[in-house]
């Protein structure tokens, strides 16, 4: 059997209290195995991106179990939750969410010092290497393009050499040829590491070219099978 990757069990989670509560997920059940890649789509709303954010551990579910790479995440203390995603879970958002008065190698080797990577900034500059930007190392955000700061985020993420990618519209901030890149550098890196892809996006494009698409609606999984299935019933 394929070792998970992901697994999660009658997942639920609200967000807001008293009357703007709102019951974003409603008993979500997914498994992701080990190297695979999954295209989380849906409507704006769906809860596609809260799910994304439940995976990555940066928003604890109300109810059921949440399993990351064989660990449970419900037991876990603030501080050690931290630590598992920074060993386990590297994470691209839509904005690059870079510091501004750091530069491209500094922006991917501080996180590995805090995490006490011995070779931060060596490994840094590798990661820079890999996502084309070996000549870019000392720049500052502002000086880079959109494409630029997406491929030092994604640097970042990888950096730590996590299990998981985790990627919320990686490309919805950029022009669709960049984004092309960007994607293509996302799908050689995942396959080159053979680790877990997931990401949402709108773009049924990209979304196609992942293993496995899932559908996700009103806080639901409506589908969960690969688009090879999903041909050969029609």
């Amino acid at each position: 059997m394929a070792e998970a990757a992901v697994r999660l069990r009658k997942v639920h989670l609200t967000l807001g209290s008293g009357r703007s509560a709102v019951h974003v997920l409603k008993g979500i059940d997914l498994d992701v195995t080990r190297g695979e890649s999954v295209g989380i789509v849906g409507p704006s709303g769906s809860g596609k991106s809260t799910l994304l954010m439940v995976l990555a551990g940066l928003e604890r579910a109300d109810e059921g179990l949440v399993e990351i790479a064989g660990q449970p995440l419900g037991g876990l203390s603030e501080d050690r939750l931290a630590a598992f995603r920074g060993r386990h879970v590297g994470i691209v958002f839509q904005s690059f969410h870079l510091i501004p008065n750091m530069t491209a190698l500094e922006n991917v080797a501080v996180p590995l010092e805090l995490a006490g990577v011995p070779d931060a900034f060596a490994r840094a500059e590798r990661e820079l290497g890999a996502v084309g930007l070996a000549a870019r190392v000392t720049h500052y955000p502002g000086e880079l393009s959109g494409g630029e700061q997406q491929r030092v985020a994604l640097a970042r993420a990888l950096a730590p050499e996590p299990d998981i990618l985790i990627a919320d519209e990686p490309t919805g901030n950029l022009d669709g040829e960049t984004g092309a890149q960007i994607a293509d550098l996302l799908f050689a890196e995942q396959a080159r590491r053979g680790m877990t892809l997931i990401l949402v996006t709108h773009d049924k494009t990209l979304a196609a070219r992942c293993g496995r698409e899932v559908a996700v609606r009103s806080g639901l999984i409506e589908n969960g099978v690969s688009p090879v299935v999903l041909e050969a019933a029609q």
